[in-house]
Parts: structure tokens; sequence; C-alpha cells
């Protein structure tokens, strides 16, 4: 099977600025997942095979095999070349030839779909859900959003609620993932900006415990699923703005 086959599964999503947003194709393909499996170095195999079902099984080996290959293009590096280390929380980071490489990425699947996002610098955090219905959005909601955004579900209706609960939730876990702290974070103790929660596409957000960092969102959902960006914009670059505006 050749690269073009590959590629046949991941494709471009979005550029914003300059990160880079691919949409992984993960239904179920035995000849693709097979070709995948070549881009798992030995440690990745091993971890592929502790999964217990055919799902994690074939959405971590094709997420992970379109990470490596769009890696190898941006950092110019053969596969053999690149490994991964992981911060304190989990938070994976991309080595070639055992030296942190100038780039930063994130991972999220769910169902039908996959998102790896990259940047050349600073944090981000990708997130991905299919809707699906769920027993208890209001019950789930009491737990993960905070007061103002309670109130918005609350007043919310039908198909409006549903879409609201999926995208108020990918922001949350966009940004939680972007600072890479894990759910040690409670997402009820922050609030997702109200222009975002009545419709707005993107906006800035400060953590209130971290109000000097400001960080780009932006709802990426479609028809298909709910998906969220957060990233630090290159504050180099953001001074640079502000000294030639003056």
């Amino acid at each position: 099977m050749s690269a073009d086959t590959l590629d046949s599964w991941f494709r471009t999503f979005r550029e914003i600025d300059n990160m880079l947003v691919v949409h992984v194709d993960l239904t179920p393909d035995e000849g693709r997942e097979a070709y995948a499996l070549t881009w798992l170095d030995e440690e990745e195999q091993a971890r592929r095979r502790r999964y217990r079902y055919d799902r994690p099984r074939r959405e971590f080996t094709l997420c992970r095999a379109a990470l490596r290959s769009i890696l190898c293009r941006r950092l110019g590096c053969g596969n053999e070349r690149l490994a991964f280390g992981a911060f304190e929380h989990g938070k994976p980071f991309a080595l070639v030839d055992g030296v942190a490489a100038p780039v930063s990425f994130n991972v999220s699947h769910s169902g039908k779909h996959g998102l790896v996002a990259l940047a050349p610098r600073g944090r981000l955090g990708v997130d991905v859900e299919e809707r699906v219905d769920r027993l208890d959005l209001d019950g789930i909601s009491e737990f993960v959003f905070g007061p103002d955004e309670q109130a918005d579900f609350a007043s919310a209706r039908g198909r409006e609620k549903f879409h609201l609960f999926f995208t108020l939730w990918t922001l949350k876990e966009a940004l939680i993932k972007a600072l890479g702290t894990g759910f040690s974070l409670d997402p009820a103790r922050f609030e997702i900006p109200s222009s975002m929660r009545h419709g707005a596409r993107e906006d800035t957000f400060r953590f209130p415990h971290m109000p000097n960092v400001g960080w780009r969102l932006e709802n990426l959902g479609n028809e298909d699923f709910a998906a969220a960006i957060a990233y630090e914009p290159d504050q180099a670059l953001i001074r640079g703005e502000s000294e030639a505006a003056r």
C-alpha cells in the first residue's frame, strides 16, 4: 500500500494563523489500519495491543500514524528518528534524535473523527466530540458548567440545548488540554466567554488563576461533530504588534 493511501484518511481541516488542524477519518478499514501500523514503533505497538476492543485500537493506530506522518513532514525527519516523551501530567511532546523538537501538537478523537493540531510553539489543545444523545445532560452540566453557563444551558431548548452542551464541553476540554494539567483542574471553576455561549466562533479567554495569559479560543464545530481549539499566542509577536501600533 502506498503513502498516498495513508494520506487518504487525513486531510487539512483548518489553517489558523501559523497552526494546522488536520482531520483524521477513523471509519474501519483493515487495509489502511494495517499500513498505519507500520508507522508505529515497538512501544506504540505494545500499547496498541493493550487495548481490548477494536474501536480504541483503531483510533489509536490511525491517529498516531497520522501524527507521525505530519510531524515527519513538518520537522523534515524520517519516522525512525521520531519519538515521544511526556510532561508531568502525561501530555506528549516530540523528540527527534532524542532532542525535543520545535513543535507543539495535540490530538483528539471521537467516533469516526480525529483531529490533530500543530503549531511551531506555545501550548495548545484540541477536542472533538461526536454529538450523541446522553441520558442526563442536565445532570452532567451541574458538575462541569459554572453558574452563568448553567443558566444559559437551562434556558436553551431542544436541539439548541443539545448543541450548546457539546459546544461548551469541547471548548472547556480544549482549554484544559492546552493548559496540560488534566482534570486536576475542575471544569466548573472557569466559564467560557459569554460571546461564545451565544454564538461567537472565537474569543480570548483567561483562566481565573492565570489572568496574565490570554488564550485564543475557537469553536471548530460543524454539522458532523463538535470541536474546539485553544492556543497560547506567540507573546513576542503580540508585543511586536502592540509596539508597532503605538
